[in-house]
C-alpha cells in the first residue's frame, strides 16, 4: 500500500530525495547554525521562511516530473497550503506555552527543533494508521469528513482565544508523576544531575507539552490532508516539509499574529469546504444529488478545491490587513 501512487525507480527517487533534504537539514541546522543558543532574528527568520517554502514547491514540481501527471503534484500543494494555514494555530498556542513558562527567547529555537522532530515521528504513526484503516474501512472517509465540518464550525464560532491550563494536561501530569524535575535553571539544558541523579528542568515540560498540544493539532489537519488525497506519500510529504518550516514561521510570526484576526474564519471556511467535498463521495448524496441535477456523478477536481483553498486563505490575510481590527477590540482582548 505504501506509496501507492508512484512505481518503480521514481517511486525510490522521490522517497530518497525527501529523506536526504529532511536528515540533512535537521543535522546541519543543529549541528551548524543553531550550535549555541541565540535568539532568531527577523530577518533570519524570513529567509528559514522563504527557504522552506522554496524547497517545497520544488519537491511538489518533482513529483509533477517524476510522478503520474499533474494530479499528484496538485494534491501535494493543497495538502501543504492546508497544514501551513493550520499551523497558524498551532504557532500561537506555542507561544503561549512559552510565555507561560517564562522561557528565554534564546531557547526558543532549540525546543522547538525537538518539537517538531517529535512531530515528524508522531505524524508519521497517524499518516500510515490512517492509510491502514481507510484501505481496511473506506467508510472512515465519511467519519473524517463530517468531523472537518463539525471542526469548521465550532472553529468559526471561537472569539477568544484559548486558555492556557498545562495543570490539566493530562500528559504532563503523567510526565511529574513519572519523572523527576527541578525548579533550578539550567541553561537551556532539558536535565541535569545533581548528586549522581538525573533531573528534568521546566524545558522539558515544555518539550511534553508542545507535542502533545501538536497531537491534538494533528487531529484536524490528518484528517483535512485526508480529504484531499489518500496517498500516503502525499500526506506525509506535504504534512512534514510545512511542519518543517513551522519553526521559522513561529519567529517570524509571533509578534504579528493578531494582524491576521481573520484567518482563523478562513480555515473554518476550509474546513468545511474539505470535508463537504469528502462527504459528497457518498453514495447515497451522489444519488440525491444525482437525482436533482440529473447527472450520474458529480465529483469536484483537485484544480478547483486549490483554487478555493487559496482564494479563502488569501483572501482572509488580504482582509485582515484591509479591515484591521478596531482599537476597542484589541483593549477588550489585552484585558481579557
Amino acid at each position: 500500500m505504501l506509496l501507492t501512487l508512484f512505481s518503480g525507480e521514481n517511486e525510490g527517487l522521490l522517497f530518497g530525495v525527501f529523506g536526504v533534504v529532511i536528515i540533512a537539514f535537521l543535522l546541519v541546522d543543529l549541528g551548524v547554525f543553531h550550535k549555541a543558543h541565540h535568539k532568531v532574528s527577523q530577518r533570519e527568520a524570513l529567509l528559514q521562511t522563504l527557504f522552506w517554502v522554496a524547497v517545497s514547491v520544488v519537491y511538489g514540481f518533482l513529483i509533477y516530473f517524476y510522478g503520474e501527471g499533474p494530479q499528484a503534484s496538485i494534491e501535494f500543494f493543497s495538502a501543504y497550503v492546508t497544514e501551513k494555514a493550520l499551523s497558524i494555530d498551532n504557532i500561537f498556542v506555542i507561544l503561549l506555552i512559552l510565555r507561560y513558562f517564562n522561557v528565554k527567547e534564546d531557547y526558543y529555537h532549540n525546543i522547538l527543533f525537538w518539537g517538531i522532530l517529535g512531530a515528524i515521528v508522531f505524524r508519521a504513526i497517524f499518516i500510515f494508521v490512517g492509510a491502514f484503516l481507510i484501505a481496511q474501512f473506506h467508510w472512515i472517509l465519511y467519519i473524517f469528513g463530517a468531523f472537518l465540518i463539525y471542526s469548521g464550525i465550532k472553529i468559526f464560532g471561537e472569539e477568544d482565544e484559548p486558555d492556557l491550563e498545562p495543570e490539566k494536561n493530562p500528559i504532563l501530569k503523567w510526565a511529574k508523576k513519572i519523572f523527576p524535575f527541578t525548579d533550578k535553571p539550567a541553561d537551556g539544558k532539558f536535565w541535569i544531575k545533581e548528586n549522581g541523579k538525573r533531573l528534568f528542568t521546566s524545558l522539558f515540560l515544555v518539550i511534553i507539552l508542545i507535542e502533545s498540544t501538536d497531537l491534538i493539532f494533528a487531529v484536524d489537519s490528518i484528517p483535512a490532508a485526508f480529504a484531499i488525497s489518500q496517498n500516503e506519500f502525499v500526506i506525509y510529504t506535504s504534512n512534514i516539509f510545512a511542519v518543517m518550516g513551522l519553526r521559522a514561521m513561529f519567529f517570524l510570526l509571533a509578534n504579528v499574529l493578531d494582524k491576521f484576526y481573520l484567518l482563523q474564519k478562513g480555515l473554518s471556511i476550509v474546513l468545511i469546504f474539505i470535508g463537504a467535498k469528502m462527504m459528497l463521495e457518498m453514495e447515497i448524496i451522489q444519488k440525491g444529488l444525482g437525482y436533482l441535477f440529473g447527472t450520474d456523478h458529480i465529483h469536484i477536481p483537485i484544480f478547483l478545491s486549490f483554487a478555493v483553498i487559496m482564494l479563502v486563505l488569501a483572501g482572509s490575510i488580504i482582509f485582515s490587513l484591509i479591515f484591521p481590527k478596531k482599537p476597542e477590540m484589541v483593549e477588550a482582548e489585552a484585558e481579557a
